[in-house]
């Protein structure tokens, strides 16, 4: 019997453990599952059938988010020094588009056009994508390298130090975490906070 306990002490942990690790989302040195998401133009994409690409850098971001619009100038810049490099953005939106009308497949691909998006804009309609990386925020941000056929988190997070001003910027956590990366060196911080819109999520 006290072995019978024992063992039921020990899957209930296990059990714990995994929903608590489901329930977070992704972390530095985790596989990362793939998705298949609609893209503004209406083909599917997913981090696979970029086959070129070594990794991404995987943005959580939406429209009506004032945070995440000033952030879209430093979005395209990111991924117009780092796709040549192998790492390309990918913009994934899970927000509700009921409760927010900002955020239906029209106004996405309006947006996209007037911003000059040089990178996806996916719809994450079940919202599952968001709760599986655990994204937070607008924006959220989740480096991946590609290791032979597993994608791994590296780096989850913000961009950069200050949301308002792009000039006042000290520190970018992003472009750091993909210099080394690049560079074949450990990444030094490999988490920081992500501060944003919460993701608007269905009621």
């Amino acid at each position: 019997m006290k072995h019978f306990f024992s063992g039921l002490m020990f899957i209930t942990t296990l059990l714990v453990m995994a929903f608590k690790s489901a329930n977070n989302g992704y972390e530095p040195g985790m596989e990362a599952a793939d998705f298949n998401l609609k893209n503004i133009d209406g083909a599917m994409v997913s981090m696979s059938s970029l086959a070129e690409a070594k990794g991404f850098i995987v943005v959580f971001t939406c429209n009506e988010c004032p945070f995440a619009r000033k952030y879209e100038n430093r979005i395209i810049a990111l991924d117009k020094k780092y796709k040549p490099q192998g790492f390309p953005v990918i913009a994934i939106n899970s927000n509700d588009t009921f409760n927010y009308p900002e955020e239906v497949h029209q106004e996405k691909v309006k947006r996209a056009i007037e911003k000059g998006f040089t990178f996806p804009y996916l719809t994450d309609e079940t919202q599952n994508i968001a709760r599986t990386f655990g994204a937070m925020k607008t924006p959220h941000v989740f480096l991946i390298q590609k290791e032979g056929d597993k994608f791994m988190v590296k780096y989850t997070g913000g961009i950069d130090n200050n949301i308002e001003n792009v000039d006042k910027v000290t520190k970018k956590y992003l472009e750091a975490a993909l210099d080394e990366l690049i560079a074949g060196k450990d990444i030094t911080v490999k988490t920081t906070k992500a501060v944003g819109c919460m993701i608007k999520w269905v009621q």
